[in-house]
This record gives structure tokens, C-alpha cells and sequence, in this order.
């Protein structure tokens, strides 16, 4: 078994471009960090490009070069695992306006030799996914065996059949929507206000001085929050206190919960760019895939003859199954080829990063890789 079966190739790209972007302009030179495991066919038929959510990366199962932590996704990707990294060579990319080495407003603007800040181009998910159509080109690949993301990955595994429908064989949609409610871009409008609180936020031009962590640090914890399930908070610190020699009371960390979730904040500003948490979070509140093609969702699935395989979670409210039902309706009105199921977790929206046994049989059948 070779080394890039397991561990993964770390590359950059930088491609000429140009990239047209939705909100209008080009992005031109276009950088694109990756990773890929496995080896390619020589007729170029197994590659399976997984598509990573907000705050993950292109390390789905490498370890992270800043934190030194296993890959998110490495009970999915690997040899023998759902994704055989002995039979599929893997393509995972850093999406466009990140901060793990793609384009984004960290990267130095061409015209001024700093970094862009906030005058980067505003991006779209469909923006994300022609950038990877790009580095597809470049490394040869001209159609997919499969496309697989969840949350903002399964935007782009949705978008990736309607944007360029002859590329794609199979689509894996996990935890995800056709576009976001009022209820979510609150969510994120909190969050982007909290990184904007934060006065060494400097509308952005902070890349010289000190990051605004505390600010971003705050819109991590009220992200999270929508990342879990109820019971799942209940049952793993219900409203404990934190251990102490004697009771007080104060703005401290009394309760469990509340230590978890600072940590969970302060351990995101040490690999997350502030800027990009604000760029990517206005990229998903803008898709709106019924929107891209006449206001008819399942107008996005009739040219495509991919197949769709979707998967949600009971106790997933930040896109409930509801959110996949109307995908599926779309997809059977366009006559396209779906699965979907409903999977039992009470891990919430987080459930699809975590082992779920179930989960893993689905994909690993629906690729035609034995379990």
C-alpha cells in the first residue's frame, strides 16, 4: 500500500484563469491547494472529488498541518474505507475564498502586493465550484466518478450536475440544502456581526497587526451551537458545573457547556482566517440553486444523467430532512436517478463527520466499493 493511499499528496496550483465570478469580474491568477490519495486510472475514470464543509479544509484524511490533528473525514476516506483510496483516486480542494491556501483575502492582490482584505471579489458556491472545474482541467480529469459533501460540500455536490451536467456520474449529498432560510442566515448574520464587533477587525485590514480572534472566536461558538442536537448537549453535559474547591457564581465558565464551547472558539482562531468566515458564510447564504435556474428547482437536474444519492439526520435542525425531501421531490421531477434515507443520530448536523456505520454502508454501496 503506497503512502498517498493513506496519508495524501499536499499540492498548489496557481492557474492562469480567468475565473468568472457570479457577482461579476474575473479572478485572475487562480491558486488552489489540494490534496489527492490514490492513483488515478489510466482511462481516468475513478476519481471522486469530496467537497469539504465551512471551516474544514482539503486535509479530509491527512493530518493538519497547523493543528496536528487527524483528518476530518478519515472514517470515509482511506483504504478499505467507504472511499477506497485503492480503488478511487481522491481529490479534495481547499474551496475558493478559504484560508488553507486557495484564493481568498489573505492572498496578496497581484495589483497591490497586499493582501486583498475585503476588497476580494464577493464569491458564490457555483464560483467555488468552477474553481475546482479548473484544477479538474488541469489535472486531466474531464468527468467524475463521483461528487460527495456534506453541508456546504453537499451545496457544491449539488451544484457541481447543474453547473456542468456531462461531468459528473454521481452525486453524494450529506446533511444539506438547496438553499439556506431566514433562520440560518440569522445564524450567520450573527456570527459575521460578532467577527465585525471586534475592533481589530479594521473593516478587514488586520494582516499586518493582531487577527480579530476574539470577535471570530464568538461567531464560532454561536455556529456550533447550530451544529448539535439538543440531546446531544443534554446527554453529554446536561447543566453540570465545572469542577471547583468552592461554589461561586460569576461570568466564568461555571457550567461544562460553556467551557466546551469557548474552547471550541478559541481553538478555530488558531487555523480560520476571520475574513474568510465572512466571505464563505455570505457564499452559502446566497445559494439558492431553484434561484440559479428560472425559480424551479428541479430545472437544475434536467440536463444532468447523474445519479443522486442524499442522506439526512433526525436530529439535524440546521438542515433537517425536510431540506432533503424537497431536493429529492426536484430530482423526481426531472426524472433523475434518486436515493435518499433518513439516518437516526443525536449527534445533529455534526453527525455525518463522526463514524456513523450506516452512513459509511450507503456510500460504500452507492460507489460500488464492498464494506
Amino acid at each position: 500500500m503506497s503512502d498517498d493511499q493513506r496519508f495524501g499528496l499536499a499540492r498548489q496550483v496557481t492557474l492562469p484563469g480567468p475565473l468568472p465570478l457570479d457577482g461579476g469580474g474575473s479572478l485572475s491568477p487562480v491558486e488552489i491547494a489540494y490534496e489527492t490519495y490514490g492513483t488515478l486510472a489510466p482511462d481516468r475514470g475513478n476519481a471522486v472529488l469530496v467537497c469539504h464543509a465551512l471551516t474544514m479544509d482539503q486535509y479530509v484524511a491527512s493530518p493538519h498541518p497547523r493543528t496536528g490533528k487527524p483528518g476530518w473525514w478519515r472514517a470515509m476516506v482511506g483504504p478499505g474505507c467507504p472511499i477506497d483510496t485503492t480503488r478511487d483516486f481522491v481529490i479534495c480542494a481547499n474551496v475558493l475564498g478559504s484560508c488553507m491556501g486557495s484564493s481568498g483575502p489573505a492572498s496578496i492582490d497581484p495589483s497591490t502586493a497586499h493582501p486583498y482584505a475585503m476588497a476580494f471579489p464577493v464569491i458564490t458556491i457555483r464560483d467555488m465550484v468552477r474553481a475546482q472545474a479548473l484544477l479538474l482541467d488541469h489535472l486531466g480529469i474531464a468527468r467524475l466518478k463521483a461528487v460527495i459533501g456534506g453541508s456546504m460540500g453537499g451545496m457544491q455536490a449539488l451544484s457541481w450536475p447543474a453547473t456542468f451536467p456531462s461531468r459528473v456520474e454521481a452525486a453524494i449529498v450529506i446533511a444539506s440544502t438547496a438553499r439556506h432560510t431566514a433562520q440560518n442566515i440569522a445564524f450567520h448574520e450573527v456570527g459575521r456581526q460578532a467577527v465585525m464587533a471586534d475592533p481589530r477587525w479594521n473593516a478587514g485590514d488586520y494582516y499586518s497587526g493582531e487577527a480579530p480572534a476574539a470577535g471570530l472566536a464568538v461567531a464560532r461558538m454561536a455556529a456550533h451551537i447550530t451544529y448539535l442536537s439538543e440531546a446531544g448537549l443534554t446527554e453529554k453535559f446536561g447543566r453540570r458545573l465545572q469542577a471547583r474547591d468552592a461554589k461561586s457564581f460569576g461570568f466564568d465558565a461555571d457550567f461544562q457547556v460553556e467551557s466546551y464551547l469557548r474552547h471550541q472558539g478559541l481553538s478555530f482562531v488558531d487555523r480560520f482566517d476571520a475574513n474568510s468566515y465572512l466571505y464563505i458564510t455570505r457564499a452559502m447564504d446566497y445559494f439558492d440553486l431553484a434561484e440559479e435556474h428560472g425559480g424551479m428547482l428541479a430545472n437544475a437536474f434536467r440536463g444532468t444523467l447523474a445519479r443522486f444519492c442524499l442522506v439526512s439526520f433526525d436530529t439535524d435542525w440546521l438542515y433537517p430532512t425536510a431540506e432533503s425531501r424537497t431536493i429529492v421531490h426536484a430530482l423526481n421531477a426531472a426524472g433523475a436517478a434518486a436515493s435518499f434515507v433518513e439516518l437516526s443520530s443525536p449527534y445533529g448536523h455534526d453527525a455525518f463527520l463522526i463514524d456513523a456505520p450506516d452512513m459509511n454502508r450507503i456510500v460504500a454501496g452507492f460507489l460500488g466499493n464492498p464494506a
